[in-house]
């Protein structure tokens, strides 16, 4: 703050001190201080009403003042003096606990009623506290139905959980079978395959078809690719047998053909030398031909096993393989599609059962919120008495007592713990850069009139109160705490209080009067008498009090100074000659 920020400041300190000075002479002032009292916790239409009369009663003292004659107390005068001055910020307040616990209504979304209530003023102790002491007790039957009807709900959701979570098991069970199933139909096709063509064949010709899935399962293959089958003996299992038979079956039929031209080769040479009849020639004629076709029918028979049989069955085969194996994966997808929905239906169950359980906590919580217990040590303190809470539920719930009607959240008692006491009071913006957390202060409570207590400044607020800016805009005053030493027991929450803060202790400087110290353009001046002459003198002042303020230069100790300078619209040669006639 820079020095002409100080003098502004000081300056106005002087001009309250004059107005206070002006309101003594008119003996109103304590008049005013009484209005100020007991509009202090009232509502703001009383304040608006008892301002509006306080404006007229102080326009009747200006009418009263006007016709008084002019006193000679203008000319009183005051020696400058030196000597220790003490500075210090005064100013009223109230007491309150430095701990306050509030304690409201835990029912939430309904209003509740107060069955029975422990008595305004009651002091709870740490015994009662363990012991449990009630302090509210609300009604809670309608809280009661709803908690049955929850825990009823609690009920069928725990048991649709173990309905879901036992078909949650069966499912996977089933999924299990089903999916052996399907692997054994895989592996039983697969046997089928191999027991046909054999195991080394079979795995050759899967191994091809796996390593290039779009190729077509031509059997013809077997016997043609060198690669993958090297002669008709490499075939194992059935087909192997069936191939072997008709391969047989081919070469006892050339066999018996071979035996049979022979056989007629001799009948013909025989019966063209006579020893043998046509018809035995024809005989053997007959037989070569016989054989013959059955050779032709050997090699046909293979033709079409080979063709047409063996593709058949190695086709089939294989397609009953590939299917097994697409079953497969179906089988595996429905398991997990089927697993999925149980998981899912399992998860609204367990999710249903936690929402419940919380609605039925919520709600037990809720019943036994209605049962406040104490929860510390301290004065109990009906929220209707001392002010606090909503404006709007006081209004509408009215006070505090059995039978009432509290709301969610609303604050039923406020428990100070009067082992710590502090005074709260409201420091005015022009003397808040002088007060400090930590100075002492001398606290007299208007109960106790002769006793004085003692304490420290605790804490300055860091803005100004903004209900007393909405109340007055052009005050701007700071919430200020002092913690009272020892705290006695005598002192109670909501008394009022003064509180008077050591701010310096000045030694051996020039002090006067505040109200000797005038502001003229800018200047201070005080007036100086010399020769019976009221003369204007420039001075610097420094620290103040509510009485004094110190002045650094331009006064000398002994000399006389005007208690009341003139008034700026006064001239000089009115004042003298007002000195005169007096």
């Amino acid at each position: 703050m820079t020095d002409r920020d100080k003098i502004k400041m000081q300056n106005s300190k002087c001009k309250i001190k004059e107005v206070i000075a002006a309101k003594r002479q008119f003996h109103n002032f304590d008049f005013l201080s009484l209005i100020f009292e007991f509009i202090r916790g009232k509502r703001p239409w009383m304040i608006f009403v008892l301002a509006v009369i306080s404006v007229g009663v102080l326009a009747l003292l200006g009418l009263l003042r006007t016709a008084v004659p002019h006193q000679n107390a203008a000319l009183s005068t005051f020696a400058v003096r030196r000597g220790d001055l003490t500075i210090t910020v005064t100013e009223s307040g109230s007491i309150k606990a430095r701990d306050t616990i509030d304690i409201k209504s835990g029912v939430w979304g309904q209003a509740a009623t107060i069955i029975s209530l422990v008595p305004e003023g009651t002091y709870i102790t740490q015994e009662d506290v363990n012991n449990g002491k009630i302090l509210v007790e609300l009604d809670s039957s309608s809280l009661k139905e709803r908690l049955r009807e929850e825990e009823k709900g609690l009920a069928s959701a725990e048991a649709r959980l173990i309905e879901e979570q036992e078909n949650y098991h069966i499912q996977q069970n089933q999924n299990e079978s089903d999916i052996t199933v399907a692997q054994l139909r895989v592996r039983f096709a697969m046997l089928d395959f191999q027991k046909y063509l054999g195991e080394t064949v079979a795995n050759k010709f899967i191994e091809r078809i796996n390593q290039d899935p779009n190729q077509s399962a031509n059997s013809a293959s077997l016997f043609m690719d060198p690669n993958l089958l090297l002669d008709d003996s490499n075939l194992g299992g059935s087909a192997s047998q069936e191939l072997k038979r008709l391969t047989d079956s081919i070469t006892l039929a050339k066999s018996k053909l071979q035996r049979a031209e022979a056989t007629l080769k001799w009948t013909k040479e025989l019966s063209d030398k006579g020893y043998v009849s046509s018809t035995e020639l024809q005989a053997d004629e007959l037989e070569r031909d016989s054989l013959k076709i059955q050779q032709e029918q050997a090699e046909i028979n293979l033709a079409l096993f080979k063709r047409y049989d063996f593709t058949k069955a190695v086709e089939q085969l294989l397609s009953d393989y590939k299917e097994a194996k697409r079953e497969l994966e179906r089988a595996e997808a429905r398991a997990r599609s089927r697993m999925a929905q149980a998981q899912a239906r399992l998860s609204n169950a367990e999710e249903d059962v936690v929402e419940t359980t919380e609605d039925v906590q919520r709600r037990k919580r809720q019943v036994d919120a209605c049962i406040i217990k104490a929860p510390a040590p301290g004065l109990v303190v009906y929220s209707s008495s001392s002010g606090g809470g909503d404006a709007f539920r006081r209004e509408t719930a009215g006070p505090i007592r059995e039978g009432g009607t509290v709301y969610e959240r609303q604050t039923i008692i406020q428990l100070p713990n009067t082992a710590e006491m502090i005074a709260e009071i409201s420091v005015h913006e022009s003397s808040v850069d002088m007060v400090k957390p930590g100075q002492r202060a001398t606290i007299t409570v208007d109960a106790f009139p002769d006793e004085k207590f003692y304490g420290q400044v605790l804490k300055i607020a860091a803005l100004p109160d903004s209900q007393r800016g909405w109340l007055s805009p052009d005050l701007k005053v700071y919430t200020t705490q002092v913690l009272i030493e020892g705290s006695p027991q005598s002192l109670r929450p909501g008394m009022s209080a003064k509180v008077e803060i050591l701010v310096e202790q000045l030694h051996d400087v020039l002090f006067v009067p505040v109200q000797v110290v005038a502001n003229r353009e800018g200047k201070k001046l005080c007036y100086v008498m010399a020769s019976d002459t009221a003369q204007p003198r420039e001075v610097s002042t420094g620290a103040f009090n509510d009485t004094f303020v110190q002045i650094i230069s331009g006064l000398a100790e002994g000399e006389q100074v005007l208690l009341n300078p003139p008034r700026l619209t006064e001239p000089a040669a009115v004042a003298q000659s007002t000195k005169d006639e007096g």
